[in-house]
């Protein structure tokens, strides 16, 4: 696989607290990634891609659980560079034929298995996705260690929350949401207007 094979630039939307977003747009700082076991597409910083709406939601129910004080979406200019993106078929290809190397992986190394788990006792979704997150980052690190592929980013929708009518396969919250490895994607920030 080539470098550069997936040149696609995107814009990607942050939520975030407004100090965060200030210290970026004012003072010029970066983003940084704060790994989390549950991160769905593995460790890396956050994004939806053109979904500010959908970030500026996630940021206030961060305020409600207590984890943010002010609100905000910091939106981004991304370059994807080599995506490792579940929505191309050659990538889920991948993680189903990892996924039996992962689990004699953690056996061998008497690693309990992870798994996703609801949030909290609403939570349909499973939204601690646990296992997905050591799959995900597991499979990247062998392809990088064995020198098949550097992946600098890597893209995933969810179809999360309830159906938007009865019967629909359309839900509420589904979304595309993109996980930069590599903070050289970040071509540039800029202030979201989507503050509503």
């Amino acid at each position: 696989m080539r470098e550069f094979d997936y040149q696609r630039l995107v814009i990607g939307y942050h939520g975030c607290d407004a100090s965060v977003r200030d210290k970026v747009i004012q003072k010029g700082g970066q983003l940084q990634a704060f790994p989390k076991s549950y991160d769905w597409l593995g460790h890396g910083i956050y994004f939806w891609e053109h979904g500010p709406a959908r970030a500026l939601e996630w940021a206030r129910a961060q305020k409600k659980r207590g984890k943010l004080k002010t609100p905000a979406v910091l939106g981004a200019v991304l370059h994807l560079g080599s995506c490792f993106d579940l929505l191309d078929a050659e990538y889920t290809d991948v993680l189903t034929e990892a996924y039996p190397l992962f689990e004699e992986s953690i056996k061998a190394n008497k690693t309990p298995r992870p798994s996703n788990k609801p949030l909290n006792k609403t939570d349909k979704d499973q939204l601690l996705r646990k296992l997905d997150c050591a799959v995900v980052n597991w499979t990247i690190e062998q392809l990088e260690k064995d020198g098949k592929a550097h992946f600098h980013s890597v893209r995933g929708v969810f179809q999360e929350g309830d159906s938007v009518f009865p019967e629909s396969g359309i839900r509420r919250r589904s979304h595309i949401q993109i996980a930069v490895r590599d903070p050289a994607c970040i071509l540039g920030y800029f202030q979201s207007p989507s503050q509503r």
